[in-house]
Order: C-alpha cells, then structure tokens, then sequence
C-alpha cells in the first residue's frame, strides 16, 4: 500500500505545481493539465482508501495517517464538487497547495495498519469519523476562500490594480464563496459533535467528559456559531467574515492535531 500511497502523493504534487504555475502565467493549457491530474489523483486516492478499507477491516479514519489522508481525500472531492456547482476564478491555486500539505504529514505519519482498541470497534467510527473530516473539508474551503479575500482586499485598498486583482475572483464572489462552504460545513460540524456524543455514551457510558479533543471541538463549533449567528442577525460580512473563517480553521487544525501533541486525552489516535 505504500507504493500506491506514493503513487497518489505524486499526482497531488503534480497538480499542485501545475495549478501554482498557472496561477502565475494563466496558461489555459497548464490549468486543463491540473484539473486532469487532480482528478486522476482523487480516483486513485479512493482506490487507496478502499484498499485500506479492505486490509485492515475497518473504515481508514483510525489512526493520524488514517485521519489526515482521509481529510485530504475529503478536501478533494468537497473541492471538485463545489467547482462542479460553482466557478471561482483561480481557487485550485489555493487550495491545492492544503491538500498537498495534508498528504505531506499523512505521509510523514506512521502508515501501518493497526488493530483498533476496543472502543474504537464500533459502527460509530465510520459514522462520526467520515462526517467529521467532511465538516473539516467544507471549513477549509472557507479558509482558503478567506485567504483569498484578504489578498484581493487588500490589493483594492491600494486603489491599484496589481497581481492578484486580475487573478482573483471579485470580494462579492468570495464572500459568497465563504457563506456557501460554512451553509454545509457547519451542519456537518455539528453532527460530528452530535454523533461523537452519543458513541462517548455508548463507550464510556456519557455523553460529554470533558476530554481535550472534545473540548476543543466544542470550542470550533463556538467559533463558527458566534460566525454564523453574527453573519445573518448582525451582517458580519467580508472582512470579518474571512478573518473568522481563517481563525476557525486554526481551531480545526488545533482540534484535529494540536490537541494529540500538546493535550493527550482519551481521543488521541491510536497510532
């Protein structure tokens, strides 16, 4: 399985390099070549995690390369179908570039198959795992489309049109961007939490412990919440909204590996 892991990290390289490259020299051919190899790299990553569905005998999700390889997968397919749905000037450029990074530390991450302690073996770990990743991947998009604002702001601040004014969508259009990725990331977000709960009850025998991941998790939910509630009662829009969208990713970030070095816990990925 290595061999085919490696094989998926290049074509992600590849098409990163590509769609980065494109960014730069806006060479329609460059853009075509991403697109196919980043497609190429999202069937022969499902192949991988299919593979290790069938090797280890249970949903890929269970340990930190597991996980993270998951998020990536996950991040790739929320990204091909929002650009299905929706056409954002330039967005593979930024996105990309995080999945790749995401490849890089599953990479990095022991790969071996492991045997899953006993309170992992249950049918709430596909459950709560695979929408949990999802809410993370939808969330990212949302980050990146952030980054993406404040660059382009930035820029028409300057009252000077530049590098990024001609190669990023307009800051209504990444506004919106923003709005369409937290409308299904954080459902997504909140049951992951909900599902979570009720596996601890089944497990530990209740809901909430107070575990770090759980408590940082709790802590993102908040974040997004206080977002989304600002957004639609106050009109927290674009710049707040991107500058929230950034920090609420750092608190996935943190919840998904921060909280596994620094904190420890119950929730810590079992290899």
């Amino acid at each position: 399985m290595d061999i085919l892991f490696q094989a998926v990290f290049a074509l992600y390289l590849g098409a990163t390099i590509t769609a980065v490259v494109c960014f730069f020299n806006l060479n329609q051919r460059l853009r075509i070549m991403a697109r196919t190899l980043l497609w190429g790299a999202a069937g022969l990553h499902t192949v991988y995690l299919v593979t290790r569905f069938f090797v280890s005998g249970h949903t890929p999700v269970a340990s930190s390369h597991e996980a993270v390889s998951f998020f990536a997968w996950s991040l790739t397919m929320a990204y091909l179908a929002f650009r299905w749905r929706y056409r954002v000037k330039n967005f593979a450029a930024f996105v990309l570039p995080l999945i790749l990074l995401l490849m890089l530390v599953a990479l990095f991450s022991p790969g071996r198959v492991i045997e899953l302690p006993p309170a992992l073996q249950s049918w709430w770990l596909p459950v709560h795992g695979m929408i949990a990743l999802m809410a993370n991947a939808f969330l990212a998009l949302a980050f990146c489309g952030g980054v993406m604002y404040l660059l382009q702001e930035r820029e028409i601040k300057r009252k000077r049109m530049g590098f990024f004014s001609e190669r990023l969508p307009s800051l209504e259009a990444l506004d919106n961007l923003n709005q369409h990725c937290l409308t299904i990331g954080f459902p997504l977000l909140t049951l992951g939490i909900v599902s979570g709960s009720l596996w601890a009850r089944q497990a530990w025998g209740a809901f909430w412990q107070w575990d770090p991941k759980e408590t940082w998790s709790l802590i993102t939910w908040l974040i997004y919440a206080a977002m989304i509630h600002q957004r639609f009662t106050v009109g927290w829009r674009r710049r707040r909204a991107a500058i929230m969208a950034i920090v609420g990713f750092c608190a996935v970030l943190f919840t998904l590996w921060g909280v596994n070095f620094f904190l420890g816990g119950a929730h810590s990925y079992a290899g």
